[in-house]
């Protein structure tokens, strides 16, 4: 594995074609490891960029959606081989690029490769029913049919996975796809999208522009050639992307915010709830929309699962993640990092106690990177910012209950719902949770942070617009039903 050191200028994809932004500007993204590195230059495109890319995938929608599903299937194979091929270019541009260590960056470009091969297959499935009319000589049945044009807007926390798993659907149910990654990781994007290009797609069918939200985001929202939207990031921009969609007709889908809870009984196994809680919340440097933020603990076990916890996260190594010995790497840019320690700071200033870490870490090397310590705080109380307010960093608010009950009530008392879990081995508890809490992806026993690619993904309240992603439920929103009523 070698690092680059010389900067190359990736280009935007439009009708089959890697061309420059016709702005004629570039932005440099760096690395958070090290602010002097940088990892390749990208387009800052134009609404001119984006008016062509538009139009071209709507001109190639007319064939594409001609193609049968497993037609379609055929090309997602073929991205996903290329992808294959190309795994530790991948993965090591991504942690360079957004700071993750290698193996987790790994781990998520083998998640897009099965993302592919998952949606490949599904080009195989039944796309409508047939339907009892009431006219014994008729045939009533529904199928499905594609949006046309969706425009992809996505993070960088997740460069490859997110993209691959709405822009996979997509494609294979016959929508042409513009993608607008986050311009922190658009080197990462670049690459992904080669490998999907290597699969010889027709002109048009996928595009790649890169540039600033406000010009290429909010383009997609108010493009009048654009059939649908979906959305990853920060809930204040979901909204603007709901209420843009929604005004002009478009149909969208929204991932947003958490403040993903974690509930430990006093029954539970205190060493399983530690790794999960460690491995939730702080993974990534913490930069998930599911990963652990809220550790409410019952009494009985809270000292006991305090120490057992600080005695885990004292151990964290924060590095390079291209370093072998890394376990936690840097935030993703100095905007994040500042977010990080502003909340960390709130957390002092509200009454919170700070048990471990809470400003930057020093150590050779880590100087010029984007570092934060692992941090614990404990007395947190439900109104206090850092138990209200998603943070994305690596960031744990420690919360005393006596019941599970007052643990489940803490746990619903904030704007989001994505993912909660809770340890314990008592039955009841587990039903209990599970029917009570609000959250759209509920574990048992297992870290919040994840979700497996076959099953539907999203959140309540606050962190989504109430659709469903990955899995076959990706369907109802890249496809819309038709009825069918035939009689001879």
């Amino acid at each position: 594995m070698t690092v680059q050191t010389e900067a190359k200028t990736y280009l935007n994809y439009i009708d089959g074609e890697w061309v420059a932004a016709s702005t004629g500007k570039t932005d440099a993204s760096i690395n958070p490891a090290n602010k002097h590195e940088i990892v390749g230059y990208i387009q800052k495109s134009g609404k001119e960029d984006l008016d062509r890319a538009v139009a071209a995938a709507k001109k190639a929608f007319a064939q594409w959606r001609k193609l049968s599903g497993p037609a379609r299937g055929e090309y997602l194979y073929k991205m996903a081989n290329a992808l294959e091929r190309r795994l530790d270019e991948v993965a090591e541009t991504m942690t360079r690029e957004m700071g993750k260590t290698f193996p987790e960056a790994k781990g998520e470009t083998a998640r897009g490769i099965a993302i592919l091969r998952y949606y490949a297959g599904e080009g195989m499935r039944k796309n409508g029913d047939v339907i009892p009319s009431t006219d014994a000589e008729a045939l009533m049945f529904t199928t499905r049919v594609p949006l046309g044009v969706v425009g992809v807007i996505t993070p960088w926390n997740f460069p490859v996975a997110i993209p691959i798993w709405k822009m996979a659907p997509a494609l294979v149910y016959g929508n042409t796809v513009v993608l607008k990654p986050a311009q922190e990781t658009a080197v990462t994007a670049a690459k992904v999208i080669e490998c999907m290009a290597e699969a010889g797609l027709p002109a048009g069918v996928l595009n790649l522009v890169t540039g600033n939200g406000s010009v290429i985001g909010q383009g997609i929202i108010d493009h009048p050639d654009i059939n649908g939207i979906t959305f990853t990031g920060s809930d204040n921009v979901g909204k603007l992307v709901g209420q843009g969609a929604l005004a002009r007709g478009a149909k969208y889908q929204l991932e947003m915010g958490g403040k993903n809870p974690v509930i430990v009984a006093a029954d539970a196994d205190l060493d399983l709830a530690v790794d999960a809680t460690v491995s939730g919340g702080l993974r990534s440097t913490g930069q998930k929309c599911t990963a652990t933020s809220r550790v409410i603990v019952q009494s009985a076990v809270y000292e006991e699962f305090k120490q057992k916890l600080l005695a885990k996260v004292k151990e964290i190594k924060v590095g390079h993640g291209l370093q072998s010995d890394t376990w936690m790497g840097p935030c993703a840019s100095q905007s994040q990092l500042d977010t990080v320690l502003s909340y960390i700071q709130k957390g002092k200033e509200e009454g919170a106690t700070l048990l471990y870490g809470g400003s930057r870490p020093e150590g050779e090397g880590l100087e010029h990177g984007f570092y934060v310590q692992p941090t614990v705080f404990e007395n947190v109380k439900t109104n206090m910012t850092i138990a209200q307010e998603e943070i994305f960093g690596p960031v744990l608010a420690l919360i005393k209950v006596d019941t599970i009950e007052e643990a489940i009530e803490i746990a619903n008392d904030v704007k989001f719902g994505l993912s909660a879990s809770i340890f314990t081995r008592d039955i009841a508890n587990m039903l209990n949770f599970i029917k009570d809490i609000d959250a759209g992806l509920v574990r048992i026993n297992a870290e919040s942070a994840g979700v497996e690619l076959q099953a539907p993904f999203g959140g309540m309240k606050q962190s989504s617009s109430h659709s469903r992603e990955q899995g076959q439920a990706a369907i109802e929103f890249f496809t819309s039903i038709k009825t069918v009523f035939v009689k001879p």
